[in-house]
């Protein structure tokens, strides 16, 4: 298990990017969240097997390819804190 701390930047707000990482990340088993922030990005924190979270940000650079300029990444130890994955204001 890890976990992982991605900002998205780029146009990746008002695209329906939140939705569609909560989709896909509730397909593939993750738990945790993702929100825009005040100055453009997106930021999400999930946990699951690394390769589960990879596969994850395949899938969203795949589909917001076009949208996406930018992905920070930081591998963390997981803290079993989520018990899904949520949209959070």
């Amino acid at each position: 298990m890890k976990r992982a701390h991605i900002f998205f930047s780029g146009y990746v707000q008002g695209v329906g990017f939140r939705y569609t990482a909560r989709a896909i990340a509730i397909e593939v088993h993750l738990k945790g969240w993702v929100k825009n922030l005040s100055d453009g990005r997106v930021e999400v924190v999930c946990e699951g097997d690394e390769d589960i979270i990879k596969s994850f940000l395949d899938e969203l650079k795949e589909r917001f390819s076009g949208y996406i300029d930018k992905i920070d990444i930081t591998w963390e130890k997981p803290t079993g804190e989520f018990v899904d994955f949520k949209i959070r204001f």
